[in-house]
């Protein structure tokens, strides 16, 4: 397969804090003073000129990025919050240059950077369809050939002849990523933005890209910070922290790999005063806590033990507890809840057991919802506890990842030769 994208010692560099005095008289005035080597005469009293920039008032959002990616190939991006995932995209869109560096696109590209990138708000959603296949080069009569099927994938039949200002955020996403999908670039480059849309429509969208890539040759380039849907996606990916690539590979182990950095333990949280707890007006979390019935270190064999209390400072309310447990790749294992029960104002408390020999082994957190009359979330307290369950073997001969997100070596299984 034919490189479609190089990138060469890219780096990208922003300045903080205001770039301009915010009058063009000002902007000229400090331009002449800096070009005669002149003090700033924007400059408050006490502070220094500074012509070099140093000191912090620069900051590299990607340096040094070199990375070839192939037609055909579907590449994860993923990283933390400000790691320059965007940025990058931003680049390869041409929405911005970079500092220093060089890049070279063999073909043409789509982008859904964010909600509304590229459409006019006041043209109907029709109109922004012809509007972004001219754009990317295609005929009137292309895009009319595409058009029933853009509208039907979006699911905006209604509304098409209606000026996209006036679309929820939900279906500007679908029908933005709709026009992209199905126009037909080379390359498509998909940002956080299908976070917006409902559960449904980002499993139809990740279809689409899978198609779009293994049945066409395009190349897609996907971030998110949905693990489930960057493994289910992607071939590979790569691993961004602060603006430089940490590690490229096959998806399954770059996800493993940014799941375990930006995994820490969290094994019980207490607040003593009610007004630094987390929680709302009506719940707040005095206590949470997992443990083990013995002496061991966390582990597969362990039976565990988590205890809750909460401060509920309303009136007397119907509630129950809905307990989720989440492996490190964010899938839910299980959902269990409790009665539901009238609560007065005062102390909350709840205990759960979970036996030994059924989780495997890894990371986990837990979310704990509270919930008025068994259908209204008053609150959900996301990953109140992160926890790590080691491996422990005694007679197996397997000697890598045990498969499964479960692992119930308790059952009875047995072989018998008769």
């Amino acid at each position: 397969m034919s490189t479609v994208i190089r990138l060469e010692n890219i780096s990208k560099q922003y300045k903080l804090g205001l770039v301009n005095t915010g009058t063009l008289a000002q902007d000229f005035n400090r331009w002449f003073a800096k070009v005669r080597g002149k003090e700033d005469p924007t400059l408050k009293i006490g502070e220094e000129n500074n012509l070099s920039a140093k000191d912090g008032q620069y900051v590299w959002a990607l340096k040094d990025i070199n990375l070839d990616i192939e037609e055909g190939e579907i590449l994860g991006i993923i990283g933390k919050n400000g790691a320059g995932k965007s940025t990058l995209l931003k680049l390869l869109s041409r929405v911005t240059t970079p500092t220093t560096g060089q890049i070279k696109i063999k073909g043409k590209i789509a982008s859904l950077l964010e909600v509304g990138t590229g459409f006019h708000p006041e043209l109907t959603g029709k109109e922004n369809i012809f509007l972004n296949g001219a754009i990317l080069g295609m005929t009137k009569n292309d895009i009319k050939q595409r058009l029933d099927s853009i509208i039907e994938f979006a699911g905006v039949e209604k509304y098409i002849n209606t000026p996209v200002k006036r679309y929820s955020s939900g279906m500007y996403v679908r029908l933005a990523f709709a026009v992209a999908a199905h126009l037909e670039p080379d390359i498509l480059i998909v940002d956080e933005v299908l976070a917006v849309g409902d559960a449904e429509f980002q499993k139809k969208a990740i279809g689409k890209m899978q198609d779009v890539s293994n049945q066409k040759g395009r190349t897609v380039l996907f971030v998110s910070h949905n693990m489930t849907a960057v493994n289910s996606l992607c071939n590979k990916a790569i691993l961004l922290e602060k603006g430089e690539i940490s590690y490229k590979n096959e998806t399954d182990k770059v996800v493993e790999r940014y799941l375990i950095d930006n995994s820490q333990e969290k094994r019980e949280q207490e607040y003593h005063a009610i007004h630094t707890a987390p929680g709302n007006d009506f719940i707040k979390l005095k206590q949470c806590k997992v443990s083990t019935n013995t002496d061991k270190e966390f582990n597969v064999e362990c039976a565990l033990d988590f205890t809750f209390k909460f401060w509920w400072t309303s009136d007397p309310t119907n509630l129950n507890l809905s307990f989720h447990l989440f492996n490190n790749k964010g899938e839910l294992v299980f959902n269990i809840h409790t009665k539901a029960i009238t609560c007065n104002e005062g102390i909350i408390s709840s205990n759960c057991h979970i036996p030994g020999k059924i989780l495997n082994d890894g990371y986990y957190y837990i979310n704990m919802m509270v919930v008025k009359n068994s259908n209204t979330i008053i609150y959900n307290f996301e990953k109140c506890l992160v926890f790590k369950l080691n491996d422990y073997r005694i007679d197996s001969k397997w000697h890598y990842k045990w498969p499964g997100t479960i692992r119930p070596t308790s059952f009875e299984f047995n072989i018998i030769n008769e």
